[in-house]
């Protein structure tokens, strides 16, 4: 049986006041909108915040890092998450998160250009306040 794809990532995040903002901007220039925001998340204790947004055929969340694993950090090469891609529609849309992304003061770990994965690949990567890196990818059909 062969999966449909990817349904959703949740993220957890270790700066909840610094990563609402930068997500809900990040999801307004994605086409996707909030849909769940509280406390007491599923499978969570009762403090735990946590943020679900939806958009055309994908879903994303942050969930708030357990207070004593904040100071742990993201690590790229960690076990678990290295990054992770949104599929973009075109090269221009990768620019224009590009520029939002810049305004917002994200990290720009490579601006936008072509990879040799595969032909026409393109895309910019940025990391989130926790240093979560994430990809804006656009691969020609």
């Amino acid at each position: 049986m062969a999966a449909l794809g990817i349904h959703h990532i949740a993220l957890t995040v270790n700066d909840w006041q610094a990563s609402r903002p930068f997500y809900l901007e990040l999801a307004r220039v994605l086409g996707a909108k909030p849909f769940i925001e509280n406390r007491g998340a599923p499978h969570r204790a009762a403090d735990g915040r946590v943020l679900i947004f939806v958009g055309a055929g994908f879903m994303f969340s942050i969930w708030e890092a357990l207070e004593e694993n904040r100071a742990n950090g993201f690590k790229d090469y960690n076990v678990g998450l290295h990054h992770f891609a949104f599929r973009a529609p075109s090269r221009q849309a990768v620019d224009e998160l590009h520029q939002a992304m810049m305004a917002l003061g994200a990290d720009i770990v490579d601006a936008p250009r072509e990879y040799d994965y595969v032909p026409g690949y393109y895309a910019v990567f940025f990391r989130d306040p926790n240093g979560i890196r994430l990809e804006y990818a656009y691969l020609p059909d």
